[in-house]
Order: structure tokens, then C-alpha cells, then sequence
């Protein structure tokens, strides 16, 4: 029986935000916002910990400084039970940290300080351990200097060797991505990325297209997160958009990330794709209601409620698949 039910490797940040923000005052000058909140982020911060709250046994496989910024993330995580006996501490950097402004609409532009999560390195030795599980959850790719080496590459294939599921989330893509791609995607169960970094890294804009592109590199199955629009799901058998929820949208950070804890959590609860694409997209709905990438959601229960009682979002015909 393996230790835990998912475990979540790469980006772990910690988010400075403010909501509403309507401009920086000019000079020293003070405005005054409603909100400002810190919380644990990033692809995989974002991603255990709405697993977590779904109620799956789950651990972190991350890397951060020896500075106030770790210990606030590493309490945070025990608060919700999530395992970090394989988090990293280095005193080579500090812990990665972002500043994020968020516009009255939810828009998030970000100022961020890369850190210590360019540190983290996965030795071949420990694979082991971090395999103790059913579903691995990578994410970070892009922002992970050490491992974008090729150490995700060969986790991942060891994940595989494991016989576990494997999801797989990128950050920041840019002309280089997609080689490192080359290598990760052959084992990869399920490629996570936005539309829009789906769209940037193949050249492609129609859905069904960009979903070809990457299963032809390796990818067993395609969830391009696609914000008011739901996800678009592309598996060797079926092709199908999940629609989103309508929600008062707060702030839109971590949604994405949200929405793959939550996918893995119900993959991790036997739930089938689709099942599992909805839980997602409610958990990334609840999420986008609140500051910070955890904000709205408490538990499976309350989750599942909202899921019964919420408006699917309609789309204008414009933007529907064409």
C-alpha cells in the first residue's frame, strides 16, 4: 500500500497579495485596498494544497529558503496535513516569493523574485520515496532550474517505471519549453497547461489541433485549463469541454493550479475523467471567489454542495469550440 495518496513536486512560492488595486500611488504616496493576504503558491503549492483540503493524503516534494518566508509555508502545510518530510531547505537562496497587485476585475499582474525554488534537485536516490504514492503531480517546469536539467524527465519515467499516474503542470513558457518538453511528455498520463500556453508552445489555435501536437510528443491525454470558458479534454478515445462555473470572481491567482489539486484529488477518490474534471473546475471556481490560491475552499463536503447549487457559466456562441 503506497505511503500517500498523491504527492506534489516543483513550484512552492509564497504570495504577498492585495485586492482591489487600481493603480500603484505615485511617489510615496498611500492608497487604501480592502484586503492583503499571504498564503503558500505556485504549481505545486497551489495544487497540494486543494488536494489536501479534498481530504486526499498527500506530500510535497519542494524547495526553500531558511527564512521567515519557509517557516510561514511549512506551517501552513502542517495546518492541513499535508507531509513535507521531503521538503528542502537551502541557505543559497531565498524562499521564491511574489508581490501581486490584484485589478478590481481579478486580474493578477505579478512581480515576482525567483529563489530558492531554482535549488530544488531530486536525487536519483530518493525517487523511491517520492514515488511512495498512487498519482505523482509535477508542476513548475520553467521556473525549476536545477531540475528543468533533465532531473523531471527522469522522475517522471521512474513514476512511470512505478506504474503511478502522472500529471504534469508548466509555468512561464518561453522558446525553450518545448525541448524540454521532448523529453518529459513520453510520461506524462495527463499534460495540464493553460489554452494560452497550449496555444503559445505548438503555433496552433484550434483546441483538437493543439491537443494532437503534444499527444504526437509523448503525451497520453490533454486538459488545457481555459479559464471562463472551463477546459477543453482531449484522451486517445474522447474529446470534451467541461463548461465552467459562474462565481463573483475575486481574484483569478492559483486557479489553474487549483483546478489540478482538485483533478488529481478526484482521480485519487476513484472518480472517472469527467468526475474528476468537474471536481476540478469547482474547486478552481471557489478559489477564484477569494485572495489567494487556496481562498473558498474548505473541504470535499462543501465542495460538492456548491458543485449541486452552482450556475454552469454560458459562453457567447463566439467563443464557443469552433
Amino acid at each position: 500500500m503506497p505511503k500517500f495518496d498523491a504527492v506534489f513536486v516543483g513550484l512552492t512560492i509564497l504570495d504577498i497579495a492585495g485586492r482591489p488595486v487600481e493603480a500603484i500611488p505615485e511617489g510615496g504616496g498611500v492608497a487604501f485596498i480592502d484586503e492583503i493576504r499571504m498564503n503558500p503558491a505556485g504549481t505545486a503549492a497551489g495544487a497540494v494544497m486543494n488536494a489536501a483540503k479534498m481530504g486526499v493524503k498527500t506530500a510535497t516534494v519542494a524547495c526553500l529558503g531558511t527564512d521567515e518566508k519557509a517557516d510561514f509555508i511549512i506551517d501552513q502545510y502542517a495546518r492541513m496535513g499535508i507531509d513535507c518530510s521531503m521538503v528542502q531547505r537551502t541557505d543559497k537562496a531565498k524562499t521564491s516569493a511574489t508581490i501581486l497587485p490584484i485589478r478590481p476585475n481579478g486580474e493578477r499582474p505579478a512581480l515576482h523574485a525567483r529563489g530558492a525554488s531554482d535549488n530544488l534537485f531530486v536525487e536519483e536516490k530518493d525517487f523511491d520515496n517520492v514515488c511512495d504514492a498512487r498519482f505523482l503531480h509535477h508542476g513548475g517546469t520553467g521556473l525549476l532550474n536545477a531540475m528543468d536539467g533533465g532531473q523531471s524527465a527522469k522522475l517522471l519515467a521512474h513514476a512511470k517505471g512505478r506504474g503511478m499516474t502522472t500529471s504534469f503542470d508548466l509555468i512561464a513558457p518561453d522558446d525553450n519549453t518545448l525541448f524540454l518538453l521532448r523529453d518529459l511528455l513520453p510520461f506524462v498520463d495527463y499534460f495540464m497547461p493553460s489554452m494560452e500556453e497550449a496555444q503559445f508552445l505548438s503555433s496552433r489555435t484550434d483546441p483538437d489541433d493543439i491537443a494532437a501536437f503534444f499527444m504526437a510528443m509523448g503525451a497520453g491525454a490533454c486538459i488545457f485549463k481555459w479559464g471562463e470558458r472551463g477546459s477543453f479534454v482531449r484522451t486517445p478515445d474522447e474529446t470534451f469541454q467541461i463548461p465552467a462555473f459562474k462565481v463573483a470572481v475575486s481574484d483569478t491567482t492559483g486557479c489553474g493550479d487549483a483546478y489540478c489539486g482538485g483533478f488529481v484529488a478526484g482521480l485519487a477518490m476513484d472518480y472517472d475523467l469527467r468526475e474528476a474534471c468537474m471536481l476540478g473546475t469547482a474547486v478552481s471556481a471557489l478559489v477564484a471567489t477569494g485572495l489567494g490560491s487556496d481562498a473558498g475552499v474548505v473541504d470535499l463536503a462543501s465542495t460538492r454542495a456548491f458543485m449541486k447549487q452552482a450556475t454552469i457559466l454560458e459562453t457567447e456562441p463566439e467563443k464557443e469550440l469552433e
